[in-house]
């Protein structure tokens, strides 16, 4: 006989993981099921995922003196010249950043073709190129192109659900959409080959993209004292992730040097302003120092001056001049018009600038001459005297008229003279305050020229310094990647995907086992109630699927060598240890907490079990509220309700004999079955039976539903109480501890009925089950629908 101690066993009451094991070996067919779909779901999932490849560059972070080190140590242990490598991490994953490759490498287009269940990524060897002039950036379009000739394509398929679902296009034209422009123009790759081939070509958002690359994007710092920086991108297409890894560092150095270069730039802004302001004053003050001149005829003061000095000194001269020659013309006009020296030569060479009257002269002193020589010779009344006299005075009022013409011409030029020396005068006079405004004006020009050399100079200077501005990155190594995809990875894919599908029903089935508070096994018992055990029947499935629908419960048989005949052989030999010495142990009660125990069905086989030993065996059914015992071996008019009512009634009566063993069944249903079972005709029965068989087996009804099972327990000499796996809840094993150590039921044992043996690993899996309950209700009598 098996008992349980709680002292003894405690420490014997946790699963092993042996047990575990065998209890998950035990539910392989939900793990096949299982690992096949998870297995089939990995597949296709490999099969379906688009290829994605690995590409890597290198490059080394200048530091400010372009200098391709990190850091270096001056006299003084001070760090200069540290690159803050983290700043440069954060600029390359800068959103900004990734836009402008994004833009410039046109990766938001996509064009892809269909492999088996996986989309290839063409990039730059698709066949045709679609450009979207129009489209904004956050605007997705999707559509079909198919080759169909040499000239024509078809776009079908859209995804913004289109007027049109198919159009043709020639090649090169534009084609204007619900969703914009869309222009399709050939390629390089362009080849008949492509004919009837559809290619998707996606236009996806541009921030979308954006994000998913600044996703994708790697950064590593190589060593952590050092400026090298190993920038890698995951992509679906190779060359694709290379041009961006390439225009990544490209437009990283062309923000360096914007950056660099800022400032050259605002001065350059600066100084191109400048320039154009200074440039408009100085032609200003040009112009001003033009009209000056041209208004004041000067080029030069100090020659200017010179000039008018000359100019004064020359026309004094003239006018001096002019007064000598005036006033020898009136010398010699006094001297022609004195009648005192009419007869008298004319003086002549005196200085007179008119060669004219010093001819005249020179005739007419001639002439008189000849006249005084011929009068010395003749008398004044020759003829030729007085033609000579007449020639003379003719002579004289002709030189007289010429000394009053030249007077005149002497006054005019002397008094031109006289005012050109007045007006170089005044302009000499007038010098110091048109040289004090032009060297205003000359000043002036000079600042501003001065400046606008300057600032030409320095415009000079900020575009060499713009144009030796120098990268920020350098590159070692150049974007390479990988031939071979890195993912997906079958291998890993698919032994994913088998433990998954192993990991699914594993953790399920724990689940379902540790959060069960059902009592299942004998180790669900042990520790917790210290009755004794004796036994468990073992619940065969296969074998009870083959009586389904039979109304004949029993199981064992006389030679069976079958686990269940085993089990209730084990029931009936560790009865025969619960029996005291002198007292023999005749009947034998099942009752349980609740309905559909199986009490019945233990209580059928155990007779028969104990038939099989020779043994004088009847049962009693004390169910007397349903009757579940006669309804399965054939109920009888006259029963136990009868016998307890009718005292005519005797124990032949109520008795049937069926093959092996008898039965007495429950009898009609009376309105008080509790005041029955107390009555003394129940003893009367029962010690009457005890004189006819060695064994009575009773049938009682659950314990705590109704108090049937307690008053009739007065006639027991064991009480077993039966606890079906699966049905009872551990919680409520401290009740039947209860019901044992407060001896409400006389002797009181305990049986596992339907227990899964290979649940908890026990080797075999052979049992048994039945599919019938108990319908109490709390009313005397009455059935629960």
């Amino acid at each position: 006989m098996q008992t349980t101690n709680s002292s003894s066993n405690k420490n014997d009451q946790g699963l092993n993981l042996v047990d575990l094991l065998l209890y998950l070996a035990s539910k392989w067919k939900w793990f096949l099921l299982s690992v096949l779909i998870c297995g089939g779901f990995a597949w296709f999932k490999y099969a379906s995922a688009p290829f994605v490849y690995f590409s890597s560059t290198t490059v080394i972070i200048k530091d400010p003196s372009n200098k391709t080190v990190s850091a270096g140590l001056d006299r003084y242990d001070n760090f200069i010249n540290k690159v803050n490598v983290a700043n440069e991490i954060l600029q390359f994953r800068s959103k900004r950043l990734m836009r402008e490759v994004v833009q410039r490498t046109h990766a938001d287009v996509s064009y892809q073709i269909e492999d088996g269940l996986r989309d290839i990524e063409l990039y730059t060897q698709s066949p045709v190129l679609v450009s979207f002039p129009d489209a904004l950036p956050e605007q997705q379009v999707g559509f079909a192109v198919t080759v169909k000739d040499e000239k024509t394509v078809v776009l079908s398929d859209f995804t913004d659900k289109e007027a049109r679902e198919r159009y043709e296009v020639k090649l090169n034209d534009t084609l204007k959409l619900n969703s914009g422009k869309v222009v399709v123009t050939p390629t390089h790759y362009f080849r008949p080959s492509w004919k009837g081939e559809p290619i998707q070509v996606r236009k996806q958002a541009l921030d979308a993209v954006v994000a998913r690359y600044q996703v994708s994007l790697g950064i590593k710092q190589e060593e952590e004292e050092s400026s090298i920086l190993t920038l890698a991108l995951k992509d679906s297409s190779p060359e694709r992730a290379e041009d961006m890894l390439n225009m990544l560092v490209t437009v990283y150095n062309e923000e360096a040097i914007k950056d660099k270069n800022q400032v050259a730039v605002n001065t350059a802004n600066f100084i191109n302003d400048r320039l154009i302001i200074i440039s408009q004053e100085l032609g200003a003050v040009e112009s001003d120092l033009e009209n000056f001149r041209r208004e004041n005829q000067v080029m030069d003061i100090a020659s200017s001056a010179n000039m008018y000095m000359s100019e004064s000194r020359k026309y004094n001269a003239d006018a001096l001049e002019m007064e000598t020659q005036l006033r020898l013309a009136k010398y010699i006009k006094e001297y022609l018009t004195d009648p005192k020296k009419e007869i008298d030569l004319i003086p002549s060479n005196t200085g007179i600038s008119d060669m004219n009257i010093e001819n005249q002269i020179t005739l007419y002193n001639a002439t008189k001459l000849k006249r005084d020589k011929l009068i010395e010779d003749s008398s004044d009344k020759n003829p030729v005297v007085n033609e000579l006299n007449n020639s003379l005075r003719a002579m004289k009022q002709s030189i007289i008229r010429a000394v009053d013409n030249m007077i005149v011409s002497i006054n005019v030029k002397r008094d031109d003279a006289q005012s050109r020396e007045k007006r170089a005068r005044i302009r000499v006079e007038a010098i110091p305050t048109k040289q004090r405004e032009m060297l205003s004006i000359e000043r002036q020009q000079k600042i501003k020229e001065a400046l606008y050399l300057f600032l030409l100079n320095k415009r000079e200077e900020n575009a060499l310094t713009q144009a030796m501005a120098d990268n920020n990155a350098r590159v070692i190594d150049s974007a390479e990647g990988t031939k071979a995809p890195i993912s997906p990875n079958r291998n890993r894919i698919l032994l994913l995907g088998i433990l998954v599908g192993l990991a699914i029903p594993g953790v399920v089935f724990l689940l379902i086992m540790f959060l069960d508070t059902r009592v299942h096994s004998r180790k669900d018992i042990e520790g917790a109630v210290s009755l004794p055990y004796l036994g468990e029947i073992p619940y065969d499935k296969e074998r009870m699927e083959n009586r389904k629908g039979k109304k004949n419960e029993l199981v064992v048989s006389d030679q069976g060598n079958d686990i269940v005949s085993e089990a209730f052989r084990i029931l009936r030999t560790n009865m025969a240890f619960l029996g005291k010495k002198g007292q023999p142990m005749q009947v034998v009660t099942f009752t349980s907490f609740n309905v559909g125990a199986g009490k019945t069905f233990i209580s059928h086989n155990l007779a028969m079990s104990l038939v099989y030993t020779k043994k004088r065996v009847v049962i009693v059914d004390l169910d007397i509220r349903k009757g579940t015992l006669s309804r399965h071996l054939g109920k009888h008019k006259v029963g136990v309700t009868n016998y307890l009512a009718d005292l005519s009634v005797k124990v032949e009566d109520i008795i049937q004999h069926k093959e092996g063993f008898d039965v007495i069944s429950s009898g009609a249903v009376a309105p008080n079955p509790a005041e029955l079972l107390m009555d003394e005709r129940l003893d009367e029965l029962f010690n009457e039976l005890r004189t006819r068989y060695d064994y009575i087996i009773v049938d009682n009804v659950p314990v705590g539903i109704i108090a049937d099972a307690t008053i009739a327990n007065r006639v027991a000499d064991l009480t077993i109480f039966v606890v079906r796996a699966g049905r009872l809840d551990r919680r409520q094993l401290p009740d039947i501890e209860q019901l044992y150590q407060e001896k409400k039921l006389k002797n009181m044992a305990l049986v596992l009925n339907g227990a899964d043996l290979h649940r908890h690993g026990y080797g075999y899996g052979y049992g048994y089950g039945y599919g019938y309950g108990y319908g109490y209700g709390y009313g005397y009598g009455k059935k629960k629908e």
